[in-house]
Parts: structure tokens; C-alpha cells; sequence
């Protein structure tokens, strides 16, 4: 006997009654400065946390985990290309005999719009639960004393702790029961994530995000200490790791979906004790079977001296990869403890990148206690003319709840900025000890400007062209870098194509603007960013046109590109500062030790090792929020 329902209704079927709960899964997104979700067409980074949530509950749904006569309906949405419409969820919801929403991989500065989007959703007695990096991180800094978390448990809002594997089911049950419980906390039992099911979404979700990309985490946790970091309070100081076998289903279930690019978001993939299992894997996929994918990953400075690592990275597919690299002032590095990156192997390091003709990213902080204004700008014009890097991007040194230094801070009493939304890494949160925050936002809207002038932009695909990097991907991305903070005022990592904005999604404590004044703002902002978008593209591609018509485009060489000497230290700007001289004095001092046989030479601190399998940290360690984005 067939099964049939109508708005929730039950019917018969040939076992018998048959009952169905409505599971939704939001990530949300977060508010601009005028209190409008931002939103595109077609996103930049997918959600890992939405992909690997949903991939257990479709496991959960196949096992029936609610008893052989419920089925389970897994809805997933992701704010950032995707409107939410609290009133369509609580109608899938109230049309099934139970269920529930939950808001996946809540950051920081995403817990204000998961607030607003909740608040109507309790108020129609719909089961709500929020987990992620914000919970997670509070309850294990500061043992959930956090203004957020209670005001989300008084309106009755169930609050998870840790990762789904393994424990997610026990949260369905309680919501098929209508018996949530106030907290689920998992934080000091980390899950083993080999054989778990396999982050996964499917492909009309993926296609919202530009190029398709879709993502799986290989390895979670770090063992370094980073004092701006959350990924060490949240997932451990422990890695752990999928198999070989599980990256290889992750990579196929995609393929046959029609999905080809993945972003590995690992915060340092190089870490992974399996990572030349896994790149071999990879490369038999691709030279043999020849399946046609590609891949985007995060590593540290020091994953270059992995024997055959970046050789490897190139035959697996990577086209890009995101690099730690945080600052060039070793006094800045030691205060964070990342101690791991060496500014006397930048170059070396970068040159390996780019000879395998992969784009490179850096991610660079701005605030560090020894900044200035000056220091800053001086950095910025060092690293142009020094480091054949291609795409820097800026954030701000934020102290992210779940981190050493916000604890630090909250514990002292020292002023923080209280409103969450500004926790995103390119707003400032707090007084910095050199700087006025005028003095601060300036320093960073000039380190923006300055790196990608037309100028340096021409340099950068000189680069790319004269060492085998695909010219064009790079002009592509230097203008999404470039057009997203001069355009449309977000950081690349939260850019997209064609911003959405709907005039009834606006922050709860700001007014609704009216009809006659929105939508005429709106599509006229619209039409202007549209029109400097393209006049800014085919401004930068005449530019690239004319360097790959260059005959001598091959032999095109400057500081940068050419290859690192003990002489460097002697010659280049980078250097020129005390900090950097006494590094330099430093490091030569231990490695005459380390390397004169001296059986009394100091041991080398774990953060300063490099161990294969055990690497240092990576381009996440950006501000604390180490691969956030896509979380």
C-alpha cells in the first residue's frame, strides 16, 4: 500500500502508520553596518558545518534513528545565498508531526541575526538548538558565562557544545520527544571523526556558491597555542582525522553530483599524519581514473620543507592555498605564541608555492601591540617588493570569544566592544595600546588600498604569468579582493556576486526604512557597484592583456622573485628593524648549535618544530577565527 500525506496527516501504508519529523538546518549569516543581512546570488566560501551536519543526519535518516515507522525530512539552507523565511520553516515544521531548527556553526559575529531569526521561531513554540564556535568557545573559556548564550536559553533556545558525531541523534530523539534539554555539552569528549559520515550537501545548494565549490575537513584540532586562536579551545589540541578511504567517497559522491572543487578546511591540512596517504590517493584519482577536480586548501609557513609536499599538492589537484603568515615583525609573532613562523623562510617558502604554479593567500593581522600607523605602511610596501605573495587579505587582531586573549580580557575587566555582530575580524572590538581606533581603521582601509593599487596589481600578475600560475584565475581574484572592499564593503572571505538585500530583514533593534526610500536606494546601489565592477574588471584585464602579450613575459624577474640567500638578511628591508635583527641573531645561534653537533645545544621548542605529520599552524590562524568562514 502506498504512502500518502497531505499537510502532516497520517495515512497507512503497507507497514503501517507512518510519522514524519521536519529537521532544518540554517547557517546563518550576519548584518552589515546599516543592519542588512548580507547576502549574495552566489556566495564565496561554503559551510563546512552545514555540509558536515547534514551528512550525519542523512545517515541518521537512513538508519531510522526515530524508530522504523518515523522518516525524517532534512532541509538545509545557508543565509549567506539563501533568504530564510521564518514563516515558511515553522510551516514545514508544524506540517509534520514533530521536529525542529537548528543553527549550524555559529560564529561570533553570526549570533545576533541567530538570535533574530530564532525569536519568532520560539514564539510559534517551534524547537530551536544553536551550536558552533561561539557556544563551543564560551563554555569552554569561560564556562558559559556569555550574555548571549543566556539570553538564547531564556527564550528557550537549546544550546550545543561540541561536535555532531556520534551525539546527534540523541538530540533528535529529545526533539521527536519535545523534551530538549537547556544544554548539550560535549567539549571534554571530542568525537573520533574516521568512518564518520561524510560532509555532504547537495548540489542545488552547492551551485549557490561561486564555482560550486563544496568542502570536508580531513582533520580537526591543533597542538600549538596561538593566543588569538579559537580553533585549539574548540576542536583540541588533538588532531584527529579521516581515513584516506573517507576523502575518497567525499570525492566521489561530489563528482557524481556534478560537483568538481573542493575546499579542504582543515585550518593546516600539512598537519594531518595521513596527508601523503591522502595526496597519493588524490593523485591516483586524477592521473589514473582520471577524474577532473580541484582542490582549495590551508597550510602553515614550514609545510614547504615536508619532503615532496607541494609537489604532491600540485599533482592532487590544489590551485590554491591559504598560508599563515600573520606578520613579518617576529616581536608581533612572539606575543601570539606562533612562534612556528620563521620570516628569515617566507620567501623560500613562497617561491616553492609559486613554482608549482599554485596562487598563494596570506593572511596578514593588523594590531598587533607593537603596530603603528607607520609601521603598518612600511610592512605593507616591504611585502610588495620582498614576498612574491599573491592575494593578501587583511584582518584586524580580534579577540574572539573562545580565545586565550578574550579570556584574558574578560577576566581583567578590560572594555570590549559588547555588540557580537563587530566580532568578524574587520571591525575593532577594543583599544589597542599605540593606536586611537581612528588611527587603527585607518591603518587597515590604507593596507587594503595600498597592496592592491593598479600598480602593484600589474606586478602581482607579472608574477603569476612569468612563473606558470594561471594568469587569468589570479586577475579574477585580485579583482574579487579588490572589489570587495573597495565596492561593496565586506571582506572577500564574506563577498559575493550580486548583493541581496530585503528591506524585512533588517536587525531587530533598527527601524524598518520605508518602501519609497529602500528600494529606490537599493536598486540604484545596485546599478552604481554593478557598473564599477565591470570597469574595474576590464581596467585590471587590460592590464593583464598586455603583460601576456609581452613576448618577454616569461623572463620577467624583480626582489621577490628571486631566490632567497644567506645574504638576504644582510640586504633586504624586512631585516632592516631591531625585532628582525635579533631574530635573525637568534636563529643563527641555535642553528650552529643544533647543527654543530654540540651535545649540549638546547633543545627546539614544539612550536619552533617540524615534525612530518605534527605541522605548525596554518593560514586560519587568521585573528582567531582559523577557517571560520567556511565553518
Amino acid at each position: 500500500m502506498a504512502v500518502v500525506r497531505v499537510s502532516g496527516v497520517l495515512v497507512m501504508s503497507g507497514e503501517g502508520l507512518r510519522r514524519r519529523f521536519c529537521l532544518v538546518l540554517v547557517k546563518p549569516s550576519h548584518y552589515d553596518d546599516d543592519g542588512y543581512v548580507i547576502q549574495w546570488h552566489r556566495s564565496a566560501i561554503p559551510s563546512n558545518s552545514l555540509a558536515a551536519v547534514y551528512g550525519i543526519a542523512r545517515q541518521l535518516a537512513d538508519q531510522q534513528v526515530l524508530g522504523p515507522d518515523v522518516d525524517i525530512d532534512i532541509h538545509a539552507y545557508d543565509e549567506t545565498n539563501s533568504r530564510i523565511r521564518t514563516d515558511r520553516i515553522a510551516r514545514l515544521i508544524e506540517a509534520a508531526d514533530a521536529g525542529m531548527v537548528m543553527m549550524i556553526g555559529v560564529q561570533s559575529n553570526q549570533v545576533p541575526r541567530t538570535l533574530d531569526l530564532s525569536r519568532p521561531l520560539r514564539k510559534q513554540g517551534i524547537q530551536v538548538g544553536i551550536g558552533g564556535f561561539h557556544m563551543s568557545g564560551v563554555i569552554s573559556m569561560l564556562d558559559g558565562n556569555d550574555d548571549a548564550l543566556r539570553a538564547a536559553q531564556a527564550m528557550g533556545i537549546s544550546i550545543f557544545a561540541g561536535e555532531a558525531e556520534g551525539r546527534l541523534d540523541e538530540v533528535l530523539r529529545d526533539a521527536y520527544a519535545g523534551a530538549l534539554k537547556p544544554l548539550y555539552n560535549f567539549m571534554n569528549d571530542l568525537p573520533s571523526i574516521e568512518g564518520s559520515p561524510i560532509p555532504l550537501l547537495r548540489s542545488e545548494r552547492v551551485r549557490r556558491t561561486a564555482g560550486a565549490v563544496t568542502s570536508f575537513d580531513a582533520g580537526r584540532g591543533c597542538p600549538y597555542q596561538c593566543s588569538f586562536c579559537t580553533i585549539i579551545n574548540v576542536q583540541g589540541r588533538k588532531s584527529r582525522r579521516r581515513s584516506p578511504d573517507d576523502i575518497e567517497e567525499i570525492v566521489r559522491v561530489n563528482i557524481a553530483q556534478g560537483l568538481h572543487r573542493f575546499f579542504i578546511t582543515d585550518d593546516n591540512f600539512a598537519r594531518n599524519k595521513d596527508w601523503e596517504v591522502i595526496l597519493d590517493r588524490l593523485i591516483h584519482l586524477r592521473e589514473v581514473e582520471k577524474l577532473d577536480f580541484g582542490l582549495i586548501i590551508q597550510v602553515d609557513t614550514l609545510c614547504y620543507k615536508l619532503p615532496n609536499f607541494i609537489e604532491k599538492c600540485r599533482r592532487a589537484g590544489v590551485r590554491r592555498v591559504f598560508i599563515g603568515l600573520e606578520n613579518i615583525n617576529p616581536a608581533n609573532l612572539a606575543s601570539a605564541k606562533k612562534k612556528q613562523n620563521k620570516i628569515t623562510e617566507y620567501r623560500t617558502m613562497l617561491l616553492d608555492w609559486k613554482r608549482a604554479g599554485i596562487i598563494t593567500y596570506a593572511g596578514y593581522i593588523l594590531g598587533f601591540p607593537n603596530d603603528t600607523m607607520e609601521s603598518i605602511a612600511h610592512d605593507i610596501e616591504v611585502i610588495k617588493k620582498e614576498l612574491p605573495v599573491d592575494l593578501l587579505e587583511f584582518f584586524y587582531l580580534t579577540l574572539l570569544p573562545g580565545s586565550e586573549d578574550h579570556k584574558k580580557l574578560f577576566k581583567a575587566g578590560i572594555p570590549m566592544d559588547a555588540d557580537l555582530n563587530r566580532y568578524d575580524l574587520y571591525h575593532i572590538t577594543t583599544d589597542h595600546p599605540k593606536m586611537t581606533r581612528a588611527e587603527w581603521a585607518h591603518a587597515y582601509d590604507m593596507a587594503w588600498k595600498n597592496y592592491y593599487t593598479d600598480e602593484h596589481v600589474e606586478t602581482i600578475l607579472k608574477r603569476a604569468v612569468a612563473t606558470g600560475a594561471s594568469g587569468g584565475n589570479t586577475l579574477f581574484l585580485v579583482t574579487w579582493f579588490k572589489g570587495c572592499t573597495q565596492i561593496e564593503n565586506v571582506h572577500p572571505l564574506e563577498g559575493g556576486f550580486l548583493r541581496m538585500k530585503f528591506r524585512r530583514d533588517r536587525r531587530s533593534d533598527m527601524p524598518l526604512e520605508p518602501v519609497w526610500s529602500f528600494y529606490p536606494r537599493y536598486w540604484l546601489e545596485t546599478a552604481s557597484k554593478q557598473y564599477r565592477w565591470i570597469s574595474m574588471y576590464f581596467r585590471l584585464r587590460m592590464i593583464y592583456l598586455g603583460i601576456k602579450r609581452d613576448p618577454a613575459r616569461k623572463q620577467y624577474t624583480d626582489v621577490a622573485l628571486t631566490l632567497a640567500s644567506d645574504e638576504d638578511t644582510a640586504t633586504l628591508e624586512m631585516f632592516n628593524n631591531t625585532g628582525a635583527q635579533a631574530y635573525v641573531s637568534q636563529q643563527r645561534r641555535l642553528d650552529k648549535l643544533s647543527h654543530g653537533g654540540a651535545e649540549h645545544a638546547p633543545a627546539l621548542q614544539p612550536a619552533d618544530a617540524v615534525v612530518p605529520g605534527v605541522q605548525p599552524d596554518p593560514v586560519s590562524l587568521r585573528p582567531g577565527v582559523s577557517s571560520a568562514a567556511a565553518r
